[in-house]
């Protein structure tokens, strides 16, 4: 890992090309509590730029991992919507791979055992990996068992020598956290079995640029990956994607599929496709991303006149879901408790806090059934779906949902 903002992390060019800034902002999930407000809050800069070498998108700010991860507040089980996505991955993976009580699933960045746990109830064992203390007790009383550590290359050759390997190695929404990259994918070598595959999935550059997603861009995302990028990146390792597919998690994800390389290997017709389509839309190119800043910047300044316009009305805005998206979206936008009143979420992990920067406090949602609000910003519009079901009751009062991506919209 390189100390230089300027190199990049997975191909050490310095031919780093800048894409947007988002101003300096904390850390999106760095939480406060009351005591906390008066205290100056430590803000990165966040800035996005594009590697023309190897096509890596990424940000130029690494904050040290020990201050992001150790202690995490995003429990992945309190998302119907991964829990039901989580469930068709595991289903799908033990028919392909034809996994049985003799295989072992092993996942990196396992959260709470969300995952797992389907792939356990079918027999078949399973091991997670995680840094954060606090999410691994509660995955491990689910009887999970899990690994709390950082996974790197001493963690691989540690678990390696105690004879477990993965005959399938998950990791998802984790290539875009790594501070040392090549260290990772080497462990990931390391760890996987001869004939093993490995399943990645990140949210994908392409779906980030055409929608304005730029609220995905926080201090914990390092990288935002194409697939040309990603196979750059293996290829390094002597790794190779067999197989990638766009799946609709968090936004648009891709999810690749990873074997050892070998002659015999053949990637699939679908792999090729996607590649073939990527090249002729130009995501190799720093023009393909460009238009990206210009929107953003537009995207902003209708937000702001449209909630302006709401305040000027007497209308009362609250907010939903307390996610790192909408701390990213609500710092750049400069918006505050004057502008919306509190943040409902369900995770009691975060009610009676306070998202970073803005202050804005955050609450059990029956708060919002008692303080009927006019307007509900959806700050994780990607489980807005989910969201504006559970929240259909404020039809009872003539309430509305405000949703920030991919255009400003009320519903």
């Amino acid at each position: 890992m390189s100390e230089n903002p300027h190199i990049c992390r997975s191909c050490g060019s310095d031919a780093l090309k800048p894409i947007i800034s988002l101003g300096d902002q904390p850390l999106a999930n760095a939480l406060r509590t009351e005591k906390d407000l008066p205290i100056p809050q430590k803000k990165y800069p966040l800035e996005l730029v594009f590697c023309p070498n190897c096509s890596l998108v990424q940000i130029t700010e690494t904050v040290n991992p020990e201050e992001l991860f150790s202690e995490y507040l995003y429990f992945s089980s309190y998302s119907d919507t991964m829990l039901r996505h989580a469930q068709s991955l595991s289903a799908r993976i033990t028919e392909k791979y034809h996994l049985s009580n003799d295989s072992l699933v092993i996942e990196i960045a396992s959260n709470d055992g969300y995952l797992l746990q389907y792939f356990k109830k079918g027999g078949i064992p399973v091991l997670g990996i995680d840094p954060a203390k606090n999410i691994v007790k509660v995955a491990e009383e689910k009887g999970i068992p899990t690994k709390c550590a950082f996974f790197n290359l001493e963690t691989a050759r540690e678990l390696r020598n105690e004879g477990k390997t993965g005959d399938i190695l998950l990791g998802l929404n984790v290539l875009a956290h790594l501070a040392d990259l090549s260290g990772f994918i080497e462990g990931v070598k390391i760890l996987l079995k001869e004939n093993g595959t490995a399943v990645f999935e990140v949210p994908y550059v392409r779906d980030m640029i055409t929608r304005n997603e730029f609220d995905t861009i926080y201090h914990e995302h390092l990288y935002y990956y194409s697939l040309i990028s990603l196979r750059n990146l293996f290829k390094n390792h002597n790794l190779e994607i067999v197989d990638a597919e766009q799946v609709p998690v968090h936004g648009g994800s891709l999810r690749v599929f990873v074997q050892h390389h070998k002659a015999s290997i053949h990637p699939s017709t679908r792999l090729e496709s996607l590649l073939a389509e990527e090249y002729e839309v130009g995501l190799d190119k720093l023009r393909y991303y460009e238009e990206f800043g210009r929107e953003v910047t537009h995207l902003k300044a209708d937000t702001l006149t449209l909630l302006a316009e709401l305040k000027s009305r007497g209308k009362t805005i609250v907010a939903y879901g307390a996610a790192a998206k909408g701390s990213t979206l609500l710092n750049y936008y400069g918006i505050t408790k004057e502008t919306i009143d509190y943040i409902g979420d369900r995770s009691p992990y975060k009610q009676g806090k306070y998202l970073p920067g803005t202050q804005i406090p955050i609450v059990s949602p029956d708060t919002i059934a008692e303080t009927k609000p006019d307007y509900i910003f959806i700050l994780p519009w990607n489980l807005k779906d989910e969201i504006m079901d559970q929240l259909k009751y404020i039809k009872g009062w003539g309430g509305h949902y405000i949703i920030p991506i991919p255009r400003i919209q009320v519903i």
